[in-house]
C-alpha cells in the first residue's frame, strides 16, 4: 500500500511540474496527433486469436494501464486490491490483458486526477471522465481515439440493445462531430431522492412516520423527526447531530443524490443546477429561481433550530457517513442504493440498525423528480494504444456476459462470488453502470417475483437479480442477521427500490423534464467560477451569514460574470436543432 502510494506521489509530483506547461503541452500533443496513425478495428484483429470476436482473447499479454474510480467502502476481500482483485483477474483469464493502475483516486481527487492527465497529456490508456465538457476538451486536442467503427464491430447485440433503449440520446451524448469518441455510462430515471430513517429509532421513541402509508411524507415530519432524535439521543452516542448535507447541496443527477438537498427542493417544486423552460418559453436556470429561493429559507431555519448539521459546509463526504456509523445521526436523504454502500456502515457498528424509505411530498401530495440524463460519464482511450477495442470487450465481458450469464457461478466462479457477497461495483475495471432504461424495475420485478416463487432462478434476468434474490430471502428468514449485504440488499431493493416502484404504479410521480443538458463555449471559462458562486452564496445564506435576500444579489452577480451568456448560447444552441 504504501509503495503504491509512492510511486502514485511521484507520478503525482510530476504532473503538477508539467501543469504549469499544460496549454504548451496540449498544443504539442495535439500537433503530434495529426502524424500518429492509430489502428483500425481490422488491424487490431491481428493479435486476436479470433480477430473480431466481442470476447476474443490476445495471443500475447498485452497491457492496459487505467484511471480508477474508488470508494471509500468497496468491501473487498482481505488481500485484494483495486488492481489485483477477481474482476481484474477475470480480464486477465478471458482476454490475455493485465490491467495496471496509473492512478486510483475517490470523489473530488479522482477529477484533479483527470485533470491533471488532461492537462500534462499523460492519460492512462483508459480512464472515465465525469462530464461532456471533459470529453469535448479531450476531442478538442486529439487525445484519444475515436471508437466507432471499434463499437459497431465489437460490441455485442446485447450491448447495442442496451444503448438502443434510450432511443439513441445516449450514445448521442457520447459522440462529437458524428463520431463516437467514449463509450457512455446510462443513467436511467432514478427518482426519487429519499429520506431513509431509523425505523429502529423511530420504534424505540414511538414515533410513527407515514400514517396513511403511502411511502410520503412531508418536510414537517422530517423536521419533527430530526427534533426527537437530536433531544432523545436514540443512538446513545452522547452528541447526537442534525441532518447533514454535502456542501456541493445539489446535483442533477438522481443516482448521486447522496446527502444533497435536492429532496428539500422537490417540496418547492425546485430544480437547483437543471436547466429548464420558463413559463415565457425561455431557458431558465434551476438555481436561480423563487422556489429555490424558498428552499434555502426553509434550510436556513433548520440550520438555526438545529436540525441541520452545525458543521454543515465543512464536512467531507466521509465525515458525514461516519455520523451514521457512530449512532449520531437517523436521517439520511440519499438515493434508493444508499443502504449498499453508506448506510451499510450502520449495521457494521450496530446490528440492530434498519432503515425505512421515504420520499418527501409537496403541498399537493404529490412528489416532483426530473429525468435523468441518460449519460453524462464516459470511458475514453488514450490516443494511440493500439488496442482500443478492448474497452468495447470490458463493456461486453461485464455488462453483457456477466451481467446475464446464468451459470456465473460456474463459468466465472471468483467474479460471481463478488456479487453474491455485495463487493462494491466500482471494484470493476470501469465504474460505470450500463443498463437498459427500464432495468430498475424489470430487476425489481424479478427479485419480487423470485422471492414469492412465481418465477425460477433460471428465469432470473440478470446475475446480480439471482444473487440478490438470496441474500433477501437471508434476510427474511433472520431480520437480525449479521450477514450485512442481505441486510443491504434487502434495504435497498425492496425499501427503495419498491418505493420507486410503488411511486410509479400509483402516478405519484410529477416529472419534470430538463431543456438541456450538455455544456456551452463560455461554460469552459465561466462554469467553475458561476459554481463556486453558487455554492458559497448558498451556504452563507443557510448558514447565517448572509439573510435570504441575499439571493437576488447571487442571482445577479450569477447573471453577470457569465450566466446570462451561457443562456444565450444554450437557447442559440436549441434554436439550431429546430
Amino acid at each position: 500500500m504504501n509503495t503504491k502510494w509512492s510511486m502514485k506521489s511521484k507520478r503525482l509530483t510530476k504532473r503538477l511540474a508539467v501543469l504549469s506547461m499544460s496549454a504548451l503541452m496540449v498544443a504539442a500533443l495535439a500537433a503530434c496527433g495529426d502524424s500518429s496513425t492509430p489502428p483500425t478495428a481490422e488491424e487490431a484483429g491481428k493479435y486476436e486469436v479470433t480477430p473480431g470476436d466481442p470476447f476474443s482473447a490476445y495471443k500475447d499479454e498485452i497491457t492496459v494501464t487505467m484511471g480508477r474510480v474508488t470508494t471509500a467502502n468497496p468491501k473487498l476481500p482481505s488481500g485484494d486490491t483495486y488492481e489485483n482483485n477477481a474482476y481484474t483477474r477475470l480480464v486477465k483469464d478471458t482476454f490475455n490483458a493485465q490491467i495496471s493502475d496509473q492512478f486510483e483516486a475517490n470523489g473530488e481527487d479522482y477529477s484533479r486526477q483527470v485533470s491533471l492527465a488532461i492537462a500534462s497529456g499523460e492519460l492512462p490508456d483508459m480512464m472515465r471522465v465525469d462530464s461532456k465538457d471533459e470529453l469535448k476538451e479531450l476531442v478538442d486536442n486529439d487525445l484519444i481515439e475515436d471508437l466507432t467503427a471499434i463499437y459497431d464491430q465489437y460490441a455485442t447485440d446485447n450491448i447495442k440493445q442496451i444503448y438502443d433503449s434510450y432511443d439513441g440520446r445516449a450514445l448521442e451524448n457520447a459522440t462529437i462531430d458524428g463520431r463516437l469518441m467514449g463509450l457512455p455510462a446510462t443513467s436511467l430515471d432514478s427518482a426519487p431522492t429519499m429520506v431513509w430513517v431509523r425505523q429502529d429509532w423511530l420504534d424505540l421513541l414511538g414515533i410513527q412516520l407515514d400514517a396513511d402509508g403511502d411511502g410520503a411524507i412531508s418536510l414537517d415530519e422530517v423536521e419533527k423527526t430530526a427534533q426527537e432524535f437530536l433531544e432523545r439521543d436514540p443512538g446513545q452516542s452522547g452528541n447526537p447531530v442534525g441532518i447533514p448535507f454535502v456542501n456541493t447541496m445539489n446535483t442533477t443527477d438522481y443516482n448521486g443524490s447522496a446527502y444533497t438537498m435536492l429532496g428539500v427542493a422537490s417540496t418547492e417544486g425546485a430544480f437547483p443546477q437543471y436547466w429548464m423552460n420558463g413559463d415565457d418559453g425561455k431557458i431558465v436556470y434551476g438555481s436561480t429561481t423563487e422556489e429555490t429561493k424558498q428552499m434555502l429559507g426553509i434550510m436556513a431555519e433548520w440550520f438555526k433550530n438545529g436540525i441541520i448539521d452545525p458543521q454543515f459546509g465543512t464536512r467531507t463526504f466521509d465525515d458525514i457517513t461516519a455520523l451514521y456509523a457512530n449512532g449520531q445521526s437517523g436521517i439520511a436523504f440519499g438515493p434508493w442504493h444508499i443502504p449498499d454502500w453508506g448506510l451499510i456502515s450502520a449495521k457494521q457498528m450496530d446490528k440492530n440498525a434498519k432503515f425505512s424509505a421515504y420520499t418527501l411530498e409537496d403541498a399537493d401530495g404529490k412528489v416532483n423528480v426530473a429525468h435523468a440524463n441518460p449519460s453524462n460519464q464516459f470511458i475514453v482511450v488514450r490516443k494511440g494504444y493500439e488496442h482500443p477495442e478492448l474497452a468495447v470487450k470490458i463493456l461486453n465481458l461485464f455488462y453483457d456476459k456477466l451481467a446475464n450469464d446464468k451459470d456465473a457461478a460456474t463459468t466465472m466462479p471468483e467474479a460471481a462470488k463478488y456479487q453474491e457477497t455485495g463487493v462494491d461495483g466500482s471494484t470493476r475495471p470501469f465504474n460505470i453502470e450500463v443498463n437498459s432504461a427500464t432495468s430498475l424495475l424489470d430487476d425489481y420485478s424479478d427479485v419480487v417475483r423470485g422471492i414469492k416463487g412465481e418465477i425460477g432462478l433460471d428465469e432470473v434476468r440478470t446475475t446480480e437479480s439471482k444473487n440478490n434474490i438470496g441474500s433477501i430471502k437471508t434476510y427474511l428468514n433472520d431480520m437480525d442477521t449479521d450477514d450485512v449485504t442481505a441486510w443491504s440488499k434487502y434495504h435497498s431493493r425492496i425499501n427503495g427500490v419498491g418505493l420507486i416502484d410503488k411511486l410509479t404504479e400509483e402516478k405519484k410521480f410529477e416529472w419534470m423534464t430538463p431543456a438541456f443538458s450538455g455544456t456551452t463555449p463560455s461554460m469552459k471559462q465561466t462554469w467553475a467560477n458561476l459554481t463556486k458562486l453558487e455554492q458559497e452564496s448558498f451556504i452563507k445564506i443557510i448558514t447565517g451569514s448572509e439573510p435570504l435576500d441575499y439571493f437576488d444579489t447571487f442571482v445577479n452577480n450569477w447573471k453577470k460574470q457569465g450566466g446570462d451568456q451561457v443562456i444565450q448560447e444554450i437557447e442559440d444552441e436549441i434554436a439550431s436543432k429546430q
